[in-house]
């Protein structure tokens, strides 16, 4: 659940999804949780349980699926006890990573996190120590082989609806956003058919750092690993240039 971009490579991306769809839809499941309890079940009335919905349909979650997890949650909101935290720290080399979790048990997490830290070679830091580095930003990406529009009408189409930048790589397109248009942005691009590999927040890196020391990678990755097999990390922001 790396949430970088520069872009990954598509085809990495998708397999990494499906390989991990599971843990996406719990991580999903339990966004739902916390979003219907602050807010309520209805997504007209709750902006925030939009997102999880646009972002639960961007990781291709079944309707069914999504309407299962609003009614549990609206039926069980006294029990709902997670709560969202970030750390921030360094990989090797000073390579900034952020993470964001949402835990029942803050003391575990914690421990999951920094463990993955000191086994990569890196260390946690303050809170702010990094995050001034990247900036937050709503993000569509979408895979070239299946958008039927040519990019100069895709962007005109993201631009119109409200996005603020388009990037285009070979494989993919790339629609940023100020974070509280993403929802219309993608609105309009569902309304047109548009389909999307993610929809989401995220932390994007103002400048990325290469590594070019075998060893470093190495850790870098393990960290990376480490934070990607915990169920209660949600997403990971680094900016190494892979």
């Amino acid at each position: 659940m790396s949430g970088h971009s520069k872009f990954a490579n598509i085809k990495h991306k998708k397999e990494k999804n499906d390989a991990a769809k599971g843990k996406i839809f719990t991580i999903i499941g339990r966004e739902i949780a916390v979003a219907v309890k602050e807010g309520g079940p209805d997504p007209n009335n709750n902006f925030k349980l939009a997102g999880v919905i646009a972002k639960a349909k961007a990781n291709n979650m079944p309707n069914d699926t999504i309407e299962r997890g609003i009614k549990k949650a609206a039926g069980d909101v006294g029990n709902v006890n997670y709560e969202y935290v970030t750390y921030e720290g360094y990989g090797p080399n000073g390579i900034a990573i952020i993470v964001d979790a949402l835990t029942d048990n803050k003391n575990r997490t914690a421990a999951d996190v920094r463990s993955a830290f000191t086994k990569g070679q890196g260390n946690i830091g303050t809170p702010g120590c990094v995050s001034f580095m990247f900036d937050r930003r709503g993000q569509i990406i979408i895979d070239k082989e299946e958008c039927g529009l040519e990019a100069d009408d895709l962007m005109m189409t993201a631009l119109d609806a409200g996005a603020e930048d388009f990037a285009e790589e070979e494989d993919s397109f790339e629609i940023l956003t100020d974070p509280d248009g993403l929802e219309e942005v993608r609105k309009a691009l569902e309304d047109a058919k548009i389909p999307m590999l993610s929809a989401e927040v995220t932390m994007i890196p103002q400048n990325y750092v290469e590594l070019t020391d075998e060893n470093a990678v190495r850790n870098l990755q393990k960290i990376l690993d480490l934070l990607d097999a915990s169920d209660d990390v949600q997403a990971v922001y680094h900016n190494w240039d892979e």
